[in-house]
């Protein structure tokens, strides 16, 4: 069975993409802005609950990358400069920077965000799914 894609939710000045495939559970979102990120809501993000340039400071904090935006206003995420490498204890390496990973065969996937797969047991290499945590 395959995964759905990414899922939009629209709001008046922004819009926020979830790609549950690649969402580790840090829970950043819903800490961040429980009133935006409500996992027993449906639906479980409601971007207009706060300010748009609010929603997108919390977005960039998720570090798999499985939340996205993009803004109506035109401003976008600025990735740091360097490249931030972070390994996780029993866990992913998390890159946060102006990534563009390469793989054979593949297209090349181009984010500010990224978990890579550190333990070799994910499903969905070279991207992590939380294999090393069960």
């Amino acid at each position: 069975m395959t995964e759905p894609g990414p899922k939009s939710y629209q709001g008046s000045d922004i819009a926020v993409t979830f790609d549950g495939g690649r969402c580790l559970h840090f829970a950043e979102c819903v800490r961040g802005l429980p009133e935006v990120f409500d996992v027993t809501a449906r639906p479980w993000i409601s971007p207009d609950n706060a300010d748009a340039a609010v929603v997108a400071d919390v977005v960039e904090r998720c570090p798999s990358g499985a939340l996205q935006y993009s803004r109506r206003d035109g401003a976008e995420e600025v990735p740091p400069d360097p490249t931030v490498v972070t390994a996780v204890e029993s866990g992913p390496i998390l890159l946060h920077g102006n990534l563009v990973l390469t793989e054979p065969l593949q297209p090349s996937h181009r984010q500010n965000r990224m978990a890579l797969c550190a333990c070799g047991r994910s499903a969905k290499r070279p991207f992590c799914d939380n294999a090393c945590r069960t």
